[in-house]
């Protein structure tokens, strides 16, 4: 299978988009490469009293819109390219959804499974004291990723705070609630799919009570299979997978009880409600909706001519690859895109921002009813470019979020 650079792919989307947007040359230059690149070294004093090195970076893309947002990866494949490519999506992200915000991204080379708690801690308030001078709730504010959580964030928001004594919950978002986190956090990346999922619904005439499937059975993924059945009143789930394999019921997986099971042993695997298979072949599943929501790269042009689903909606960052974009809607498979699919946890993390620096806390009822706006407008404006530009929805997403971003960049003077 072709290998990919995800930071080539990223710049040949902005590239694509502005050609079709005709910006100038500076503009297409200005936006193609990040704003701003920090990369250090931190030494951290292990349990057994020796000390290790770690490589980290963040990366501010574009700050145009607003201050940079996005996560922290702790991961031992983590590299500069890959933080790259997620902090660009994480700036279009933010400017398809509309948020004041721009976009960026951060990583620490390192296997947290393999560090006590101790490490753990003593490693998050590391990567704070060497990139302090540079966040804050209007330069840039960091959250969970890939192997990070609202614990990691707190002990990287009390680091700040130490360093700059004084109280800065917007430091961070998806924190605990105790400390300034928010109502509706850990289900709006999947609510957000969702939502997208019921409007692509409505705009294609599919029955959203139909079969789904889901590959990757995190967070999100776990998530989806939960409100996919509670948001678009009913579904069968047909089919989930995970790092250790797939599952699959024509009748029917029981949703929550799958939840339990993979919380209980660390895999969907051994539940007894359907038969293995393996974890590749979810994806080709005769399913209405698919949720890709594992790693980048997943669909590609092995596997793209033997998906059946109608509606494709992409929670994981970056899972389809350029030429299975086409293969895609050469058979006219209707893919929401993950920098407006996934986009529903940087909106909450927006609405954690707001009411951390104003100090007043919404219910969760009214999280989940701003999320729904934002998220339906979105999807909407995305599905106009489509109309207007007769392109790919993938394309769509990134003509609406390049020509934001253009806008606020000539706005400032900076092209």
């Amino acid at each position: 299978m072709k290998s990919y650079n995800s930071f080539d792919v990223a710049q040949n989307q902005i590239k694509e988009a502005s050609r079709i947007l005709n910006l100038n040359k500076a503009t297409v230059d200005l936006l193609s490469w990040p704003q701003r690149e920090l990369n250090f070294t931190l030494s951290v004093r292990m349990d057994d009293g020796q000390f290790r090195v770690f490589h980290a970076s963040r990366i501010q893309y574009n700050t145009a819109r607003g201050p940079a947002k996005g996560g922290i990866r702790f991961h031992s494949l983590e590299t500069i390219d890959t933080v790259r490519a997620l902090a660009c999506w994480m700036t279009l992200k933010t400017a398809v959804v509309d948020l004041p915000l721009g976009g960026g991204k951060g990583g620490i080379a390192c296997n947290p499974g393999q560090l006590s708690q101790r490490e753990l801690e003593s490693l998050s308030r590391a990567y704070v004291r060497a990139c302090a001078s540079s966040l804050g709730l209007h330069k840039d504010v960091p959250a969970p990723d890939v192997n990070t959580n609202p614990q990691i964030m707190a002990w990287m928001m009390d680091e700040y705070e130490a360093i700059v004594q004084q109280h800065h919950p917007g430091v961070l978002t998806d924190k605990p609630m105790q400390i300034g986190g928010t109502q509706g956090r850990r289900d709006a990346t999947a609510r957000g799919g969702v939502i997208t999922v019921r409007e692509a619904c409505k705009s294609l005439k599919i029955d959203p009570g139909g079969t789904f499937a889901i590959q990757g059975f995190g967070n999100a993924g776990q998530r989806a299979a939960l409100l996919h059945q509670e948001m678009l009143g009913g579904g069968k789930l047909v089919g989930v997978c995970d790092s250790k394999g797939g599952l699959v019921n024509p009748n029917g997986l029981n949703a929550k009880e799958l939840v339990s099971h993979k919380l209980k042993t660390g895999s969907v695997s051994t539940f007894k409600g359907g038969k293995k298979v393996p974890r590749d072949s979810i994806l080709e599943l005769d399913a209405d909706i698919l949720y890709p929501a594992a790693l980048e790269n997943s669909i590609t042009v092995d596997n793209a001519h033997n998906i059946k689903a109608k509606i494709i909606c992409e929670l994981a960052n970056g899972p389809t690859t350029p030429e299975a974009d086409l293969i895609l809607k050469k058979n006219k498979i209707h893919v929401i895109p993950d920098i407006l699919a996934s986009a529903g946890g940087v909106t909450v993390s927006y609405f954690e921002m707001v009411q951390d620096g104003t100090l007043d806390f919404w219910e969760e009822s009214q999280v989940h009813e701003k999320l729904d706006k934002k998220l339906t407008k979105a999807y909407q404006t995305v599905h106009e470019a489509v109309r207007e530009k007769k392109v790919h929805p993938r394309l769509a997403a990134t003509i609406v979020g390049v020509a934001r971003i253009a806008e606020a960049c000539e706005l400032r003077g900076w092209v």
